[in-house]
């Protein structure tokens, strides 16, 4: 078992066979979809509680997001654990602040062009998870479970905007 954690890739099929078992042991034990996109709400809705508290008392906040250490707070504490253990022990693990040669042939080395893309990238991923109704871990892998139809819209509406997005990005550079 040691072996096969300490393997820099992992068969594409044992870890989505093992995510698939993840998912469904979670909605049998919990009856809880996992998911992590709200954990960023929820942790900004504790933050607002501390700083200005009217703002928490939002509807938002009141009943969509409700700050507060959530399951979505703990999956993503569990998502950035599991991450660095398993890049400490394939011994992968390094620091650095601009790692993609394909960004850096394209873009340069400048940390914070790098940055600000992951940062726009990211509200954007954010929002589009609030309209959607979930992230890519509990909206495309949890509905597809119940074959729901809102997953598989997701998962084509995923790829038909990352395609053109990467050609945006890339295509007379790369």
């Amino acid at each position: 078992m040691l072996k096969l954690l300490r393997q820099k890739e992992w068969s594409p099929y044992l870890a989505g066979t093992l995510l698939g078992l993840v998912y469904v042991i979670s909605i049998a034990v919990t009856g809880i979809i996992p998911g992590a996109s709200g954990a960023f709400e929820n942790i900004g809705g504790l933050i607002a509680q501390a700083v200005y508290p009217d703002l928490a008392k939002n509807t938002y906040f009141q009943f969509v997001m409700p700050p507060g250490i959530t399951t979505a707070v703990m999956i993503l504490l569990g998502i950035v654990i599991g991450a660095f253990v398993s890049a400490k022990l394939s011994g992968d693990f390094k620091l650095q602040t601009v790692s993609d040669p394909q960004w850096k042939r394209v873009f340069g080395n400048a940390t914070w062009k790098r940055w600000l893309v992951l940062f726009i990238g990211g509200i954007i991923l954010e929002f589009g998870a609030g309209i959607a109704g979930g992230c890519t871990s509990g909206l495309a892998i949890g509905g597809g479970l119940f074959l729901a139809p809102s997953a598989f819209i997701f998962i084509a509406a995923m790829f038909a905007s990352g395609i053109p997005v990467a050609m945006l990005m890339y295509w007379r550079k790369y």
